[in-house]
């Protein structure tokens, strides 16, 4: 990512935050000025009530009584009842072990001996790596039995001609409302029922439960009145299950936006192309109707090279009158100067050799300059002694 990129969402980030800040403080500060407010006139109201209790003692026994609460303590029940019920009974202690894991910790329950605090540290360490791992196996599984199902649902749409485009919109609406309606309307519905809350307070607990937020302030199975040990692992097994649903649209979601993400580049690559062509057009026939531009100033050219010498060439013998004139152009020079070896054999045995590496080939004699038959030859120089005679000239 980059720093420009990430500095813009971090901007973004920090004005929602701010955003969201000012809206908590307009909607829940005014509450908390009233709950004081109540606090202090039943306090008043005590005192008056009850003139042998000072102020200082009842200040010391409401503090008591919030650090008890903070402990785990019920005030619906005392050490004169029989009540059996206890915020550390297997159940209870199996879904506080499960909030470690699963980082919701929803804090109702909290360690106080500094036994378990210590051990809370180790075994947070090795039990979140070990969930999270869990957790991807188990989204996976999930997610791949949801396209399965849907899958089958595209098929019937497929032979009902619907278009292939609206087929994937309507299989991702079916993906989100089968996991919302198993994972977020039924439990809301159960925890209605079972623990007697409103449907606003039991949604509540189910999104602040599935996005591990978990303020702990309404818990399921921390009432008093629910005595089933089975009913808090039940709801942990849930919130592994919806945890490993939104774990699989998260990365559906961010799979599509990696897809979109590259298709927006192409597409920009595309235009930047296309502009770059249209300027080009436009710059040249601006250039053709105004005119050509001053040249560049010339650059320092390097002097020639001399072409290499050629060997100068035997003077033409003089043409018998019995050959006819002919006015055809001579023809071109030959790649090499062997393609006649009947014609000036001396000279070529001499310098064919340096003509070859030179590069410099002779050129063909014209047609009508070739000497009559009955002309005597030229004698040849004498070769060494290791090389063979030529055919046909006398030594």
């Amino acid at each position: 990512m980059r720093s420009t990129t990430l500095l813009a969402l971090l901007a973004v980030v920090l004005l929602y935050l701010v955003s969201g800040a000012l809206v908590f403080q307009a909607l829940e500060q005014p509450h908390e000025q009233q709950a004081q407010r109540e606090l202090g006139e039943v306090r008043e109201k005590f005192l008056r009530a009850h003139p042998c209790v000072s102020d200082q003692d009842l200040g010391l026994f409401i503090k008591e009584v919030a650090d008890a609460l903070g402990g785990g303590a019920n005030p619906d029940t005392n050490s004169t009842s029989n009540s059996n019920h206890s915020a550390w009974d297997l159940g209870s202690a199996f879904f506080f072990s499960g909030t470690i894991i699963t980082t919701i910790g929803y804090g109702n329950a909290a360690l106080r001996t500094d036994a378990g605090r210590l051990f809370c540290i180790f075994y947070a360490l090795v039990g979140i790596p070990l969930f999270g791992i869990l957790l991807a196996g188990v989204g996976d599984r999930l997610g791949s039995s949801l396209r399965r199902g849907i899958g089958h649902i595209e098929a019937i749409f497929l032979k009902w001609q619907v278009p292939p485009e609206l087929v994937r919109i309507l299989s991702a609406v079916l993906f989100l409302l089968i996991g919302c309606l198993l994972f977020v309307l039924t439990p809301t519905f159960v925890f209605c029922y079972v623990e007697g809350w409103s449907k606003l307070e039991a949604i509540y607990f189910v999104v602040v439960t599935l996005t591990t937020v978990g303020f702990g302030d309404y818990v399921a199975g921390a009432s008093p009145n629910q005595n089933s040990a089975a009913y808090q692992p039940l709801v942990w097994f849930w919130i592994l299950l919806g945890l490993a649903y939104f774990a699989s649209v998260l990365t559906t979601i961010g799979n599509w936006l990696r897809v979109v993400s590259r298709r927006t580049r192409a597409e920009m690559g595309g235009l930047t192309a296309q502009a770059a062509s249209w300027t080009g057009t436009v710059t040249a026939r601006v250039t053709q109707r105004v005119g050509p531009t001053a040249p560049p100033p010339p650059e320092k050219e390097r002097p020639p090279l001399p072409p290499p010498p050629c060997p100068a060439q035997p003077a033409s013998r003089p043409l018998s009158p019995a050959a006819p004139e002919k006015t055809e152009p001579p023809s071109p020079p030959t790649a090499s100067a062997l393609d006649y070896p009947s014609e000036n054999l001396a000279f070529i045995d001499e310098s064919s050799d340096t003509q070859s590496e030179r590069g410099c080939a002779l050129p063909r004699a014209p047609r009508g300059s070739r000497r009559p038959l009955n002309t005597p030859r030229k004698p040849a120089r004498p070769r060494g002694p290791g090389r063979p005679r030529d055919k046909g000239v006398p030594a």
